[in-house]
C-alpha cells in the first residue's frame, strides 16, 4: 500500500465523487474505482457502500479514511521538515481566487514572491466565490482568496486587508464632476451590479437597504472586468472595489466617486483547509502577503 493509494482514497471520500478525485490526481475515473477496490482487497473489507445512490462509506471505510488522513498528514509533515532542514524553498503553490482579487490585489505580491523565490511555481485559478470554498474543501488548491469571507467549519481564515467600495461612472456622466456622492444621490440612476450570489453584490444590496433605497440593476455580471466595461460605455453606474479601477481612473476612462459621510469597506481574506501542513514555500508566500501563521500550523 503506497502513499498515493491513501491520497486517492481520501480525495474520493472528501469530494464524494470518482470523477473529481480522478481530476485531483490526474488519473482516469476508472483508475480511482480500481484503487478503491484494491484497498478493499488489501484490507479484506468493504469500504464504500455501493448499495446507496449517494456516495457513502461503510464503518470500515470511515476508519480507513481517518487513518489515511493521519498517514498523509505525517507524510506531509516529514516532507516539509526535510525541506526546511535542507533550506529548500521550491515546489508549486496553487491558489483559487475571485477575479477582482486575483487581477488587481494579488499581482504585486506574486511579482515580489517570484522574484525572491524563483524556484517556486504559482498556479492561479480564477473562480466564483462559492467555488473557491469548494476548491479549499476538496484540497484541490493550497490557498483561496475571497471577499466578505464566510465561516466554514473545515476552513481557516487569515484576514488579508480591507478594500474601499466606491462609485464609478462614465467621465461625462452627470455625477462625474462631484468627486463625492451620498448613497441617496444614486436614486434614479441606472445601476450595473454583480450577480446576486456574489458577496460584493450582497454587501451593496445591504448598503441600499440600510439607506432605504430601492435600486434594481439594469445589468448584472459575474466579474469585475465586465462591470467596468459596461460603465465605460455609459450603460450605467456601479459600486466596485477601489483597487479594481486604479488603471481606468489614471487613464481617465472612468470617473471615481467616493462616498460622502461614510466609508464602505470590503474585507478580504486568505483561506486554507484546517490541519493543512505548510511547506516552506507556502510559509514564505504567507510572509510575502504580510501575514503571520501561528506556530501550530505547519512544521
Amino acid at each position: 500500500m503506497q502513499i498515493e493509494n491513501f491520497k486517492i482514497f481520501a480525495d474520493l471520500v472528501e469530494t464524494k465523487s470518482f470523477s473529481k478525485s480522478a481530476k485531483l490526481n490526474s488519473i482516469t475515473q476508472s483508475a480511482v474505482s480500481q484503487q478503491a477496490r484494491a484497498m478493499e482487497r488489501h484490507f479484506k473489507a468493504l469500504l464504500v457502500d455501493r448499495s446507496q445512490k449517494q456516495f457513502q462509506l461503510t464503518r470500515e471505510g470511515q476508519r480507513v479514511y481517518e487513518s489515511a488522513k493521519e498517514i498523509l498528514h505525517a507524510y506531509e509533515m516529514l516532507l516539509s521538515e526535510l525541506q526546511e532542514m535542507k533550506k529548500v524553498v521550491s515546489g508549486t503553490i496553487r491558489i483559487s481566487t475571485i477575479y477582482s482579487i486575483g487581477l488587481h490585489e494579488l499581482p504585486p505580491y506574486i511579482k515580489r514572491f517570484l522574484h525572491d523565490f524563483p524556484s517556486v511555481n504559482v498556479r492561479i485559478e480564477y473562480r466564483r466565490s462559492n467555488l473557491v470554498y469548494e476548491d479549499i474543501l476538496h484540497n484541490s488548491v493550497d490557498f483561496g482568496l475571497v471577499a466578505f469571507p464566510a465561516k466554514v467549519r473545515q476552513i481557516e481564515m487569515l484576514p488579508f486587508r480591507d478594500d474601499h467600495l466606491i462609485v464609478i461612472c462614465h467621465p461625462q456622466h452627470a455625477l462625474a464632476k462631484r468627486g463625492e456622492v451620498t448613497v441617496s444621490d444614486l436614486a434614479g440612476q441606472k445601476f450595473i451590479g454583480f450577480d446576486p450570489d456574489i458577496p460584493t453584490r450582497k454587501a451593496v444590496d445591504q448598503i441600499f437597504r440600510d439607506n432605504h433605497l430601492q435600486i434594481e440593476p439594469v445589468m448584472e455580471f459575474d466579474n469585475i472586468e465586465t462591470v467596468k466595461r459596461a460603465v465605460e460605455v455609459d450603460h450605467g453606474i456601479a459600486i466596485v472595489p477601489q483597487a479594481t479601477v486604479v488603471q481606468e481612473a489614471r487613464q481617465g476612462t472612468l470617473a471615481v466617486l467616493r462616498f460622502k459621510g461614510g466609508d464602505f469597506t470590503r474585507p478580504l481574506a486568505i483561506l486554507h483547509r484546517k490541519g493543512r501542513v505548510f511547506t516552506p514555500a507556502m510559509k514564505k508566500f504567507i510572509d510575502t502577503l504580510g501575514l503571520d501563521l501561528p506556530d501550530a500550523r505547519g512544521a
